[in-house]
């Protein structure tokens, strides 16, 4: 998809000069809508709109296409840890052959917080082991969340 809208941009570029700087302005006001989201992915249209330079109508009009395109989403991130789920690790799994194969079977698991420990270590040895290309796997646990960021370089 960004592929296809890239070739648009350049195509409409060539043909009309002047608006190429009408397109990388909004493009430079969309990058600054997601770097706000991820400061706040619940700040108003109130108060978003002028932190990009939009009136707060024209910030919820440029920010539905995104959402719609799946660009964005606007979710809510809990900490299972305060929620009684005591048991959570990063797993390293070491791959004989297609990791594609070994990623696709386990992705019909929903990601994995367990109330105890022995449940991680059921999980890992019911579920995660007998997958078929599945080496070894090596678990880092998880104490405790100091922070959970979802920012990156919005280009």
């Amino acid at each position: 998809m960004k592929a296809q809208m890239l070739q648009v941009l350049e195509a409409l570029e060539a043909k009309f000069p002047k608006a190429a700087e009408h397109l990388d302005a909004a493009q430079h006001t969309d990058r600054a809508t997601l770097r706000e989201l991820q400061v706040d992915g619940r700040i108003p249209y109130a108060d978003l709109g002028p932190k990009v330079g939009l009136s707060p109508s024209a910030a919820r009009l440029r920010l539905q296409p995104l959402i719609d395109a799946k660009v964005v989403q606007v979710v809510g991130v809990t900490d299972p840890m305060t929620m009684g789920r005591q048991a959570m690790a990063l797993l390293r799994l070491c791959i004989d052959g297609d990791p594609r194969a070994v990623a696709d079977e386990l992705s019909r698991h929903a990601e994995v917080v367990c109330s105890h420990p022995r449940d991680l270590l059921d999980f890992i040895n019911d579920v995660v082991r007998p997958v078929e290309g599945v080496a070894s796997v090596e678990s880092f646990p998880y104490f405790a969340i100091h922070t959970h960021r979802f920012m990156w370089e919005v280009d």
